[in-house]
């Protein structure tokens, strides 16, 4: 294993310190845990967290800031925050108009949220949250029950942190969410596994030639491996699978985010984007929003994932594109 490291068992803690450092600005971290804040002033709105296991960088501590998230709970690499970290990530963001988590579906992040729900809840902070379920390469996993969240996630922050940025209620915006979610869908594929630093080895390992389509972003499972393909065959499985999960039409409006999971290049990224946008185009596809970079990561495994999300109400572009402040939008 090579890895810019010093002990693995102390990773996450010095990977938050690093973060604040270079970028005490925007966010600050509560002492004594694993929870990033943002530095925005309080202005009496809904707040939005969101979390999990750590290895996703830059998920989800660096779009904590003004617009979208107020708080991220960081837990140890693949492994589901306390409920004790995400009640004091509640507590920080609460505001006095109550707080929304933002939660991928794995056991035991729905569990653990769910528990510090009902912490805050007693403590007179009024909670609502939605479950992130984009992934559509398989509908169950190590660690879930129906389909996994993975780089969509990333899309719900930002729609939703524009609604509480814009003043937007608690139950109005567990209404959007709950429209929201469903129109996300995601797909990926894999060249190689990730390693864990305490582990200190890849969670899977593929043949040169092979790669895998639908391996999850822990390193779950995908639904078939075969023998490594042109990038352009690979754009038309995960299209295809996407078109078949919406049942596309000629004329419809989508947004596309293109996400690396880690170790692939942005040249590779580019290329596969270039396939993407003639596959979408001979479907009649009107892309009015488009997003690419490394945004829910895998730690080291390469590979991507494309997400589409069905623009049916308009104000979501404006969303999507409404300015923030925060480290990796």
């Amino acid at each position: 294993m090579k890895k810019i490291i010093n002990q693995p068992e102390h990773v996450v803690d010095e990977m938050l310190k690093g973060l604040v450092f270079m970028h005490q600005d925007v966010i600050e971290r509560i002492d004594g845990f694993e929870v990033i804040v943002r530095k925005a002033e309080k202005t009496g709105k809904v707040g939005i967290i969101s979390g999990g296991g750590s290895g996703h960088e830059p998920s989800h501590a660096g779009f904590v800031g003004k617009g979208m998230l107020s708080a991220a709970v960081c837990g140890a690499v693949f492994t589901s925050p306390t409920p004790d970290q995400i009640l004091e990530a509640i507590k920080a963001a609460d505001e006095g108009a109550g707080v929304f988590m933002v939660i991928k579906n794995y056991s035991g992040d729905i569990m653990n949220f769910e528990m510090a729900q009902e912490l805050a809840e007693m403590e007179g902070i009024e909670v609502a949250s939605v479950v992130v379920d984009d992934d559509i390469a398989v509908e169950n996993s190590l660690y879930t029950q129906g389909r996994r969240g993975v780089a969509g996630t990333i899309l719900v922050h930002k729609i939703l942190g524009h609604a509480a940025e814009t003043g937007k209620s608690l139950a109005e915006i567990k209404e959007l969410a709950d429209r929201l979610v469903p129109q996300i869908k995601t797909i990926g594929l894999a060249l190689s596994g990730a390693t864990v630093p305490e582990v200190g080895k890849p969670g899977f390992v593929l043949e040169e030639d092979e790669f895998e389509y639908g391996v999850g972003i822990h390193g779950e499972p995908g639904y078939k491996k075969e023998k490594l393909q042109p990038s352009a065959k690979l754009a038309e499985e995960l299209v295809e699978k996407l078109a078949e999960g919406f049942d596309i039409q000629d004329g419809e409006h989508y947004g596309v985010l293109i996400n690396g999971l880690g170790a692939t290049p942005l040249m590779e990224q580019y290329v596969f984007a270039n396939d993407v946008a003639q596959l979408l185009a001979k479907k009649g596809v009107i892309v009015d929003y488009k997003k690419i970079g490394n945004y829910m990561t895998s730690i080291d495994m390469a590979g991507l994932s494309l997400t589409l999300i069905k623009l049916e109400d308009p104000s979501w572009i404006d969303a999507l594109q409404a300015p923030v402040e925060v480290v990796a939008w």
